[in-house]
């Protein structure tokens, strides 16, 4: 699915991912684990197109070149991306967001736009599956949302828009157990033979909830060791130098 072979990425006149390569193929979880200021959120936005960053290399996403392409395109192309801090929107409630953003990509990829039933019905399935109060769907998008409301509102929008590719920065970050299972939940009710996960998480708890093929740390904008599953719960219990010092 996704073919990453000597990255380099820039972001604010900063060389931060050097020389990077990484595989992922359909169907896998891969998580990226690492020390503040490692490149692990400037990686994720360098796959989904941000401005932000300026990228030297190759990146194939099905065989295909996208590093040309803008964020707007590789959404189209089914490339996700959750926010580590998911930005407030005033004026624009969730349900008018959700529906347009469902509609446009639908559009974008030459299928008719879903009717309101069809939308409406849905969404409530996916709102009930993930227990997200109904209220939410009135109230502008972020504003005033707890840190759990925000990532759970990340993960319906993800699972409206059904992505190939999707990317998750902290999706884990503040939330209390139950919030956690939640957005553990919904990811491991798009995990199929054809979607894929990069999740960037400092924790192995989250792991715990979603099973990941491969865990990565990332050092330095560089991955430096790759193992399974394992490696998170060997973080927690030795801290990345002793980790890193043993490889």
């Amino acid at each position: 699915m996704l073919t990453i072979k000597n990255l380099d990425v820039e972001i604010a006149n900063k060389h931060v991912i050097h020389d990077l390569d990484l595989e992922v193929k359909a169907g896998e979880v891969h998580a990226i684990m690492g020390l503040n200021g490692t490149g692990k959120s400037t990686l994720l936005k360098a796959i989904a197109g941000s401005y932000e960053t300026k990228c030297k290399g190759s990146m194939l996403y099905f065989g295909k070149e996208i590093l040309s392409l803008n964020a707007n395109e590789r959404a189209v192309e089914g490339i996700f991306m959750s926010f580590q801090n998911p930005i407030e929107i005033p004026g624009v409630n969730t349900i008018y967001f959700l529906r347009t953003a469902v509609n446009e990509q639908r559009l974008a990829r030459g299928e008719e736009a879903l009717s309101s039933p069809d939308f409406m019905k849905q969404l409530q399935e996916k709102m009930s599956f993930l227990e997200i109060d109904k209220a939410i769907l009135q109230r502008s998008l972020n504003v005033g949302f707890s840190g759990g409301e925000k990532k759970k509102s990340e993960i319906l929008q993800m699972m409206m828009l059904s992505p190939k590719l999707i990317l998750l920065d902290e999706i884990d970050s503040g939330l209390d157990i139950d919030a956690l299972k939640s957005v553990a939940k919904g990811i491991n009710a798009l995990r199929d033979n054809k979607t894929s996960f990069i999740i960037i998480t400092h924790y192995n708890r989250l792991l715990e909830y979603v099973q990941p093929d491969y865990v990565h740390i990332l050092n330095d904008g560089k991955i430096c060791k790759s193992a399974g599953a394992s490696l998170a719960k060997e973080l927690e219990e030795k801290g990345y130098e002793d980790v890193l010092s043993s490889s």
